[in-house]
């Protein structure tokens, strides 16, 4: 079991989840790792900032149970009164406002990889489409979004995700929970472009590409990426990554018939059907881990889908200059179709 900590030392509790509560705010699930929390204490988030009192502490037994203390090594929860869960992070740590302590290591605060635009299919839904979005957030400190525009499309808004998985429940949700019926463009990363004064610039969507005159180099993410596989499968997976100008790191045979594959990848060829590809390629029996590496100077370029001579820009994409002309036929003829 795991050490039970101090009880005698500054209070120091780890945030692990959280949900929003209508009448509690934001409670959190925490596990004490220092110290004790009573109710009515004066509490703040460490990265965050944010002060508040505890409205309530409690354990799980499985239900919310109130309690009177938490103390060292226990695990439970804090109604926070917060009205969003962005002012309680997972990862974060929960300290006594009136005696300081040390955060705990290794909090990150959640970061957009993926970025979609998500447009109402009818104009007049889009201020049911802010509100669904607003709500989502409150339960999902990890969804950004901002208002953007299409000449196509209308009013919408560019949404960040965490990753395709991400992606794909945000849209369900709309689409189940609000009845709301949308269009989402492609999914893209975010990149950096280093303009000639040594700017750099984030770019998350086509249309934000400086001009080419003024562009220096573009930079984008990269993936440390390990594949567990059964030995048969090496073949169609290193032909899969390679096709995605993946790049081979280290393969570690873990026994007589397992193997470990560990590579580099850019994050814009895994985020579309790498995932589905891998398992069909290996009938299901490989598995994928996968982390941030660094951002990476590559030979990118703007891909504009031109109708009736006018650039669509809903349907434009940022892509690796060999890849452009295979990608532009397959969207142009699924257009066609």
């Amino acid at each position: 079991p795991p050490p039970k900590g101090n009880p005698n030392e500054p209070l120091q509790a780890l945030i692990f989840d959280s949900h929003y509560d209508a009448y509690k705010g934001v409670i959190v699930y925490a596990r004490v790792m220092n110290g004790a929390i009573t109710a009515k204490t004066r509490l703040r988030l460490f990265a965050t900032g944010a002060a508040c009192e505890a409205l309530e502490i409690g354990t799980f037994t499985p239900r919310m149970t109130p309690c009177a203390t938490l103390e060292a090594g226990e695990v439970g929860y804090v109604a926070t009164g917060f009205k969003s869960v962005r002012e309680a992070r997972v990862g974060d740590t929960l300290i006594d406002a009136s005696a300081p302590a040390e955060p705990l290591i290794g909090y990150k605060p959640a970061k957009p990889m993926v970025f979609a635009g998500i447009y109402p299919t009818y104009t007049d839904d889009y201020p049911l489409l802010r509100d669904a979005l607003d709500k989502l957030q409150l339960n999902d400190a990890s969804l950004t979004f901002v208002p953007e525009s299409s000449a196509a499309l209308g009013f919408g808004f560019r949404v960040g995700f965490l990753g395709m998985f991400h992606m794909e429940i945000i849209q369900e949700r709309l689409e189940r929970e609000y009845d709301l019926d949308v269009v989402v463009t492609a999914p893209s990363v975010e990149y950096e472009a280093v303009l000639g004064t040594n700017e750099v610039v984030k770019v998350d969507r086509p249309s934000d590409m400086p001009d080419p005159s003024k562009l220096l180099e573009m930079r984008e993410p990269w993936m440390k990426i390990q594949i567990f596989t059964p030995k048969e499968f090496i073949g169609p997976i290193m032909d899969l990554v390679t096709r995605r100008r993946g790049v081979s790191v280290n393969m570690e045979y873990l026994d007589t018939n397992r193997v470990l594959l560990t590579y580099r990848i850019p994050l814009a060829e895994m985020i579309v059907d790498f995932y589905d590809r891998l398992k069909s390629s290996t009938k299901g029996y490989a598995s994928l881990d996968y982390h941030f590496d660094d951002y990476q100077t590559g030979d990118l370029v703007k891909m504009d889908i031109l109708v009736n001579g006018d650039p669509l820009d809903s349907m434009s994409m940022i892509v690796h200059r060999d890849h452009a002309q295979h990608k532009g036929i397959a969207l142009t003829k699924k257009i066609k179709e």
